[in-house]
């Protein structure tokens, strides 16, 4: 599958992705890329965000593929059986562990636990053995439940601009390949 053959949603996690952020950066880049937009990034409300998520999926003219990171992974997999139009893949970043008491801000938990059912579409899921967010034991174990391939990235934070991941090169050759395996 190319780009232009998908309608690429963006998914951003707590806060957004700023400006240096490897999504914004893909965005940016993709002609057929369009963020998930939500009302409130600073204080997140799951109902909100997967009802957003499922008005920008059901509007897609083209098969979805999405590129998810953080909680947008939570959100991302929250939506999917609201979903009507076809998802081609899902390119899924840091999943946080959003059922761990530790994690901060503590309302982030309200969107788990994972769904564990197994994933009708092909997905990676990406993780890094020092994120902060969630274990890479925990990423292995949600992979496996969805049938996801997992892809170790090495310590690498969270994969995002505050871990040094704005460009992020090597996220863009496995998404490239990834795409180009999918079917339209």
């Amino acid at each position: 599958m190319k780009a232009s053959e998908a309608d690429i949603l963006i998914v951003p996690g707590y806060t957004n992705s700023g400006p240096n952020h490897w999504q914004t950066r893909w965005q940016n880049k993709l002609a057929s890329a369009r963020r998930v937009e939500q009302a409130e990034w600073a204080k997140p409300v799951r109902e909100d965000w997967v009802r957003r998520m499922v008005e920008e999926i059901n509007a897609a003219a083209k098969p979805v593929v999405i590129v998810a990171h953080s909680l947008g992974v939570a959100t991302a997999i929250l939506a999917l059986p609201h979903a009507e139009k076809k998802i081609a893949g899902a390119f899924l970043v840091a999943p946080p562990e959003v059922t761990n008491p530790k994690i901060r801000p503590k309302h982030l938990m309200t969107f788990g636990p994972y769904p564990r059912d197994p994933l009708p579409f092909p997905s990676l899921v990406i993780a890094s053995r020092n994120d902060p967010f969630g274990s890479y034991d925990h990423a292995g174990d949600i992979a496996n439940a969805w049938g996801s391939l997992l892809v170790d990235a090495g310590e690498s934070g969270h994969i995002n601009a505050e871990s040094g991941h704005g460009p992020w090169p090597e996220g863009t050759m496995v998404f490239a390949q990834f795409l180009n395996r999918l079917r339209p």
